[in-house]
């Protein structure tokens, strides 16, 4: 097949723009989804609601007009499990406010290996994993607050794509009141780099591997995309023995790994000190329980001359800033859970994240729409004030 045919080829199959009217009254908010078409998810409240579109994988380009003629809005979106990418967009009656974003999506199909040769046809997913917007053949859009949405806007786009490998602490949480501070990062980016989080809670660099899962990030990746990548939580696990990766040696050697494999695709790795745990000790600091994994990473970062965005000292600086007797409501479950966040503490984490990004990484800095952030004084969480999804869960994330 020639060059020319094959392009041709890539732009017939390629998914064509797609508009919907979800103004009040329009029909598309009575619809519900089926399969292969577009409409309503279950669960929606008189307010908020869940619209998905069938796609094929990649990344989209998604165009919202907010705002009513009859009424004011605030509008937070969300995409798949919880990504979020808008946050209280506030409208006045008869305004429309155009705002855009990009979404990734993805299945869990892997391209098939040659006959005879090792691997597999997909990525291992739990029955939870089976359960979210994540590992489908769609595009889900949350929204959220008081929302007013004329209409809605999906189209194919090559873009930079900015992948995460983690754990529990960086994954797309899918239910309420947990959340990461990788689904919190859409929003502090603009609409030209898309964020893939391929994040698992409990996973460890070995699980991540043999769950297929960076094999399947991998089968994506090209030049000039990026490869954020923490671990530390459960790498730590010696009673884990089968994933358990001990600081000294092997860290350092499953770091450089993806180091390597990011580097031969052309893509630019970047290593992320995992979040320290809340634990305070009398004199309201923090208790280190991650040095070891945090100071290895520093000295991959240091050697193999790879970014380094040390969200391990940043979380630190974070707790012991809001202080033992606040620093609970930034953590799922009411504060009894010290490792995982909610939505207020994801967000911190994120923006840490994204101040890293611009202090650190001059080419992805100008991406970086979040304001400027000071990890030691952090806003409040009545400052965030992030809408809750639909979705909520009593079990906590995987990990610890």
């Amino acid at each position: 097949m020639s060059i020319p045919f094959l392009l041709l080829a890539m732009a017939a199959a390629a998914p064509a723009p797609l508009h919907f009217d979800l103004s009040d009254g329009s029909p598309l908010r009575r619809q519900p989804y089926q399969p292969g078409g577009h409409g309503m998810e279950p669960g929606a409240t008189d307010r908020d609601y869940l619209f998905s579109v069938a796609l094929p994988e990649g990344n989209y380009r998604v165009t919202v007009r907010l705002g009513s003629r009859t009424s004011a809005g605030n509008t937070s979106v969300k995409a798949e499990a919880r990504r979020l990418m808008l946050r209280n967009v506030a409208t006045r009656k008869g305004r429309l406010l155009e705002r855009s974003f990009l979404v990734n999506i993805r299945t869990p199909a892997l391209p098939p290996p040659p006959e005879n040769a090792p691997g597999g046809a997909q990525v291992a997913l739990t029955p939870g994993d089976r359960a979210e917007f994540t590992w489908d053949d769609k595009l889900t859009l949350e929204f959220l607050g008081q929302p007013r949405v004329a209409s809605v806007d999906i189209a194919p786009v090559d873009a930079p794509t900015l992948y995460l490998a983690g754990d529990s602490t960086v994954t797309d949480q899918f239910a309420e009141p947990a959340a990461s501070w990788g689904q919190m990062l859409p929003a502090m980016l603009d609409d030209q780099v898309s964020v893939a989080n391929h994040a698992k809670s409990g996973a460890t660099m070995k699980s991540f591997s043999s769950d297929l899962r960076l094999a399947k990030l991998l089968s994506g990746m090209k030049a000039g995309d990026w490869l954020f990548i923490q671990f530390g939580h459960n790498d730590q696990k010696q009673q884990w023995p089968q994933t358990y990766v001990d600081p000294q040696i092997a860290y350092p050697a499953w770091l450089r790994v993806y180091i390597a494999e990011a580097r031969r695709r052309g893509a630019h790795p970047v290593l992320v000190t995992s979040p320290e745990r809340r634990n305070f000790d009398a004199g309201g600091r923090i208790e280190d329980t991650l040095g070891a994994y945090a100071d290895a990473m520093r000295r991959v970062a240091r050697e193999d001359g790879v970014p380094l965005i040390d969200l391990n000292a940043d979380s630190r600086d974070i707790y012991e800033a809001l202080g033992p007797d606040v620093a609970p409501t930034a953590f799922n479950d009411g504060g009894r859970d010290k490792t995982h966040h909610n939505n207020y503490g994801a967000f911190l984490m994120a923006n840490a994240v994204a101040q890293r990004i611009r202090d650190m990484i001059p080419a992805l800095a100008p991406h970086v729409i979040a304001p400027a952030f000071d990890p030691r004084h952090p806003p409040s969480a009545e400052q965030v004030a992030i809408v809750p999804s639909l979705i909520h869960s009593d079990q906590r994330p995987a990990g610890s």
